[in-house]
């Protein structure tokens, strides 16, 4: 059936996706290869279908024997004879299934039902007869019908002004040489099959009410139709598709086949359609359209009768994705099954269980929150709180950066630090520092960079080569990963998922991983959003071509900082290039190392294009076909690092057209390119689409991603201008040499006052004093009920490590890593609130501040606070002045080192500290401590308190270089050249095979310059 009518006078959808008509692609003139290849695959056909049956006939004869055998028979021996019979009957069988095959794909180009039935155990059988008709009909086909692209996937190349050298390299590396071909042999067979099938039209006049149907057309150009396109015809939303696919799905249709996923249909297909359809090409009841053909009206009788099996099938209101299959003829991204009795707390990261930017975060399945207390409920940047792997990435790279601050602070310094100190966020950054506590997952993080890695690992044990990921989905704690082509059986403990295209690993298995030493196998799965509690990963540097995003210029920034900021953080991924364009410039300090921003579009072709020549012949060299063989086996990590390219405004048409021939190549070589483009509401226009784009989404004002040619429709990640500037505050101002940190390097000992600075004289006795260095012990309370004392003494850890005060939510977050309710958390905080009791004046000891966070009272004290304040008082209060009260201060300081802070905290607990960057400021406050007492002594010529008050901060900080120097110094006072050597020695045995530090080298040439000899003779 031709299409012969224009779209549906309908106005659009405003928020749905623009319709684009497909504009057929220029007729492709044949070639002298073309007939020559019609010719080989003639002559091929021919040899295959009369020249073999014909030699057995001629050399061998008839095989089997001319009557009944007898017993007699099966006794005589087996002689060379009986083996070529044997072996002859089994050709005779393989050509009578591939005349089968042939037969088979024969009629599927006359019949024009699209895809051809499958004859039973064919397999190669028929791919290769496929192959072999159509080149056949190459000769007598449309040429448009062979332009080379991408429709399988769903994507529309129409209009483009890609050239052909750019067309020509867009398929490989997607399945393989054998189903391009089969697609091309498909869109022979829907051309041949158009005129046969074509029909008049069906008139609009049908009274509603009326069932209607609709037959899929082949595909016009390199365009497939899709239920969405049809919905937008007909019914005049694109949106109402899903009213469609639950009138059709499972029913059988006329190859065979039956629509399981609401995305990409054949040609050929039937579709009923809801009584208010409307156009041209619609059909009423068979035995109303006498225009259409008499096959048609068969088919579409036929069909009819089976929409009573139907229904009782569900109707209306089901997401997308329902029928939990894949279809491989066109290979769009599909929502995993569900496995029965999956795990309700995910260790995977999920999305957040309720949309509600003032409830918990995570919740557990099927809780109800509770409302929460008066004066707790202060709303954090939702975008932050549902991205858990964006968040726990930020976090991630947030504490790396401030731990490099404080060591780069610590050994820039003179004279000692201020405490070690960060600055304390507020206002915008310190929500988005609580939003990052409490959506982060790191653990589910962990676990997915340990499971990709094991997977390469194990694959490379097998000499297997990666197989291509398009997707990965992580649902219910389970990681199901969506292949582009059936890759076999996974290596234990992976499993097939719902076909032989996923590949699913559980919770359980995944937590039993240990670290391998492999690459990061698949570095650029990026976050894009969650789809019925599942969150969809894509990995940009697999797709086959551009991958294209329109939308308003906000919301599709939004997007592009996020993709940006998750891959520049990310934990599953060793190196990559991240080359941001027309956006970005501010994220550079989220990761300098792996973001680089470009200025224009042409900068960017200039690279590529340099690039894209670089890593063609660095793949040739090494003998790899792409970037996936190159990193199993003996690669190194450094080696076939994605390059990703987010280009975030829309090319011209010239740059576009480069653009697409760089893509065509691009995922064999490990790069990605996400473009932006404008959407036809804002272009005044409808575009004609992005040349290259092999998949095409929208973000819409709603925050909905959509992908209707993928069957997506995903609630977006993203992140917002707002949220941006806060993340990148916290990073700058972590930065040492950023002017956000007070205690950069040069500050010296004047650098800033920690945050909360208590009286250490004897009038500051506090009511409440906690033990935390060391092991944690509580005086001045009673203790509390004991099924209770391990949460409340961790959520009083956590308030006396922040005085600042601490959001509701990052407490529960902390306590809770996998959700809990609102009033389970209110609960434990009034149970705090009564054990710390109150002040004389009545005053609760643990109360609320204007920002909602709980902050605690000034006589709640713990020996931190008060390290921190001996420290500064000594150095840059009353003791910088007086040296008899710098000397007491300092060796009280000393006194209260005890231990590792929080030694005997039970295992399983605590989980939180991996976020903060105590365990890196203690060590260094210790060690400030004992230089500070150690020149203190050495002043008055006391070397061996010197030593002792060195020995006693390198119990805590045993790695810190400026200890071991200072205590070489100290030591050469004491005029023992043999201790000397003895302190030399055992600094040399501790150094282990990096060797010694030059500063520390330099100063033993100068105190012990026989120490490269001596040192042997000590040990």
């Amino acid at each position: 059936m031709a299409r012969t009518t224009s779209r549906s006078t309908s106005p659009p959808n405003p928020q749905g996706p623009r319709n684009r008509t497909p504009q057929p692609l220029p007729r492709r003139r044949r070639s002298f290869a073309d007939f020559v290849k019609a010719f080989l695959a003639f002559v091929a056909l021919a040899v295959l279908l009369v020249g073999v049956p014909g030699a057995l006939v001629v050399f061998v004869g008839w095989p089997l024997p001319g009557g009944a055998p007898s017993l007699e028979w099966l006794q005589q021996e087996i002689t060379v004879s009986t083996f070529i019979n044997v072996l002859t009957v089994v050709v005779w069988f393989a050509w009578a299934q591939f005349t089968a095959c042939v037969l088979v794909e024969i009629k599927a180009a006359l019949s024009g039902v699209g895809i051809p039935n499958r004859v039973p155990g064919a397999g190669g059988s028929q791919m290769l007869a496929r192959q072999l008709v159509a080149a056949v009909l190459l000769v007598g086909a449309t040429a448009a019908s062979f332009a080379p692209g991408l429709s399988q996937f769903g994507q529309s190349l129409e209009g483009n002004q890609k050239p052909a050298s750019a067309a020509a390299q867009q398929t490989p590396g997607l399945f393989g040489q054998e189903q391009q071909a089969a697609a091309s042999a498909a869109d022979a067979l829907a051309a041949q099959a158009d005129q046969a099938a074509a029909h008049a039209d069906g008139g609009s006049g049908a009274k509603d009410g009326d069932t209607k149907y609709y037959r899929i057309q082949p595909p016009e150009g390199r365009h497939h139709d899709s239920l969405w396109e049809v919905a937008e015809r007909h019914l005049g939303d694109g949106r109402r598709y899903k009213e469609i696919y639950q009138l059709n799905k499972d029913r059988e249709q006329p190859d065979g086949s039956k629509l399981s996923e609401a995305s990409l249909i054949r040609p050929g297909w039937i579709m009923e359609m809801p009584a208010d359809a409307h156009g041209g090409e619609l059909v009423e009841m068979p035995d109303e359209a006498p225009k259409v053909s008499e096959d048609v009206k068969e088919q579409i009788s036929d069909y009819s009768k089976t929409g009573e099996a139907g229904a009782g099938r569900e109707s209306g209101g089901q997401q997308q994705g329902g029928g939990r299959s894949v279809d491989r003829d066109t290979a769009h991204i599909v929502l995993p099954e569900q496995r029965p009795g999956a795990p309700e707390k995910p260790a995977m990261p999920q999305a957040p269980a309720t949309p509600d930017a003032h409830a918990p975060a995570a919740q557990t399945p099927g809780a109800e929150a509770a409302a929460p207390s008066e004066g707790l409920d202060f709303g954090l940047p939702q975008a932050l709180l549902g991205a858990p792997l964006l968040a726990a990435g930020l976090l991630g790279a947030l504490g790396r950066r401030r731990r490099h601050a404080l060591w780069q602070s610590a050994m820039g310094a003179v004279g000692g630090r201020g405490g070690m100190q960060p600055p304390t966020p507020s206002g915008a950054a310190a929500d988005a520092q609580d939003a990052l506590l409490v959506g982060a997952d790191p653990e589910g993080v962990r676990l997915l960079d340990l499971s990709l890695r094991g997977l390469a690992a194990s694959l490379a044990e097998e000499n297997r080569a990666l197989p291509t990921v398009y997707a990965a989905w992580l649902s219910n704690g389970d990681l199901h990963l969506q292949l582009a082509q059936p890759a076999g059986r996974p290596p234990a403990p992976w499993q097939l998922g719902q076909d032989q295209t996923f590949w699913m690993l559980s919770r359980a298995d995944a937590e039993r991983y240990e670290d391998v030493d492999t690459a990061a196998p698949y570095p650029g799965l990026v976050s894009l959003g969650t789809m019925d509690d599942s969150r969809l990963l894509l990995n940009l540097e697999s797709v086959p071509g551009i991958v294209s995003l329109s939308g308003s210029p906000a919301d599709r920034a939004a997007v592009f900082a996020s993709v940006a900021a998750e891959l520049a953080t990310n934990g599953w991924s060793d190196r990559m290039t991240i080359t941001v364009v027309g956006f970005g410039q501010d994220l550079t300090p989220l990761a300098p190392n792996r973001l680089r921003h470009l200025e224009d579009v042409e900068a960017l072709i200039e690279t590529m294009e340099a690039e894209t020549r670089q890593r063609r012949g660095a793949l040739g060299a090494a003998g790899h076909d792409s970037v996936l063989t190159g990193r199993t086996g003996p690669a190194q990590h450094t080696r076939w690092a994605p390059h990703l390219v987010l280009l975030a405004a829309e090319p011209s048409a010239e740059d576009a057209v480069k653009l697409a021939e760089l893509a065509a190549d691009a995922s064999r070589l490990g790069i990605g390119y996400l473009v932006g483009t404008e959407s036809g509401a804002e272009s005044g226009a409808e575009s004609g689409g992005l040349p290259g784009a092999a998949w095409e989404m929208e973000i819409t004002r709603q925050g909905k991603l959509l992908a209707p040619l993928l069957g997506l429709e995903l609630d977006a990640q993203s992140l917002p201008e707002a949220q941006q500037r806060a993340v990148v505050q916290l990073f700058t101002e972590a930065d040492p040499d950023g002017s956000g940190n007070p205690s950069g390097p040069g500050d010296g000992p004047t650098g800033a006052a920690p945050p909360f600075l208590v009286d250490v004289t004897e009038q500051g006795r506090p009511a409440v004093y906690a033990r935390l260095v060391g092991t944690y012990e509580i005086i001045g309370l009673e203790a509390p009920d004991g099924e209770r004392s391990a949460l409340l003494h961790e959520a009083l850890a956590l308030l006396l490590l922040h005085r600042e005060g601490v959001h509701p939510r990052v407490l529960a977050s902390a306590l809770w890593p996998r959700g809990v309710t609102d009033d389970v958390r209110d609960a434990l905080v009034e149970r705090l609130r009564e054990w710390l009791g109150t002040e004389p004046d009545g005053s609760p000891r643990l109360s609320v501040d204007g920002t909602g966070r709980l902050t605690l009272a000034k006589s709640v004290v713990s020996d931190l606070d008060v390290l921190r304040s001996l420290y500064h008082e000594a150095t840059q209060g009353r003791g910088a002045g007086n040296r008899a009260v710098r000397g007491r201060m300092l060796t009280d300081a000393l006194v209260l080192v005890r231990g590792p802070l929080l030694a005997d905290r039970p295992q399983g607990r605590y989980g939180w500290l991996t976020h903060e960057i105590i365990d890196a400021q203690l060590p260094l406050l210790v060690a400030d401590i004992g230089l500070a007492l150690s020149e203190f002594h050495l002043e008055k010529g006391r070397a061996e308190k010197a030593i002792e008050a060195l020995g006693a901060a390198l119990g805590s900080a045993p790695g810190d270089e400026r200890l071991w120097n200072e205590l070489l110094r100290a030591t050469h006072a004491t005029g023992d050249p043999a201790r000397l050597r003895q302190v030399a020695a055992d600094l040399v045995a501790r150094s282990g095979a990096r060797g010694l530090p030059p500063r520390t080298e330099a100063l033993l040439d100068e105190l012990l310059p026989t120490w490269r000899s001596g040192v042997g003779a000590a040990g």
